[in-house]
């Protein structure tokens, strides 16, 4: 990977200085970072699950997935994915079966037990989102996630992607 910022974003004086506090992908991290911790004890506390696998549970609670698709849907990589996955057959909250559209993949199917534990886990989710947009507007927390899909769509331009 190329960390080298592209010529064409470089502006400014070489003499300009970075305020880690006011940088805002510093700022996304530390929120992320926050929120997943407070969401990933919950998780695993009372339901054993890590952040990746709950990802994963939420996406085939939607319906079945090839790894391919999980991994564009969640963002997370594919070791990540894969190792959440496995975790999930190991449970039995998931069963894989080939992919009748492609012989060399398989989909990820969520089992009568996976759906119960979604069943189960998304009300407090959830509940954990409505705690944390509390202190925002309607159009606050409308406006935050229409400027983070921007957000998303702008990095994902620059990347190539």
């Amino acid at each position: 990977m190329n960390a080298k910022p592209h010529a064409s974003l470089i502006k400014g004086k070489g003499d300009d200085l970075l305020s880690l506090d006011e940088y805002l992908p510093f700022r996304l991290s530390v929120a992320s970072n926050a929120v997943s911790k407070l969401i990933a004890r919950a998780y695993e506390d009372r339901f054993g699950l890590t952040v990746p696998q709950w990802r994963l549970v939420s996406v085939l609670a939607e319906g079945p997935a090839t790894q391919a698709s999980l991994l564009a849907r969640t963002a997370m990589d594919k070791v990540t994915v894969s190792r959440a996955a496995q975790g999930l057959v190991t449970r039995r909250l998931a069963v894989r079966t080939p992919n009748p559209a492609d012989a060399r993949s398989h989909s990820l199917t969520l089992t009568t037990e996976g759906s119960r534990l979604y069943a189960d886990i998304a009300p407090l989710a959830l509940a954990y989102e409505a705690a944390l947009l509390s202190g925002l507007e309607p159009g606050e927390v409308r406006a935050l996630k229409r400027l983070l899909q921007r957000l998303e769509a702008a990095a994902a331009q620059l990347s190539g992607r």
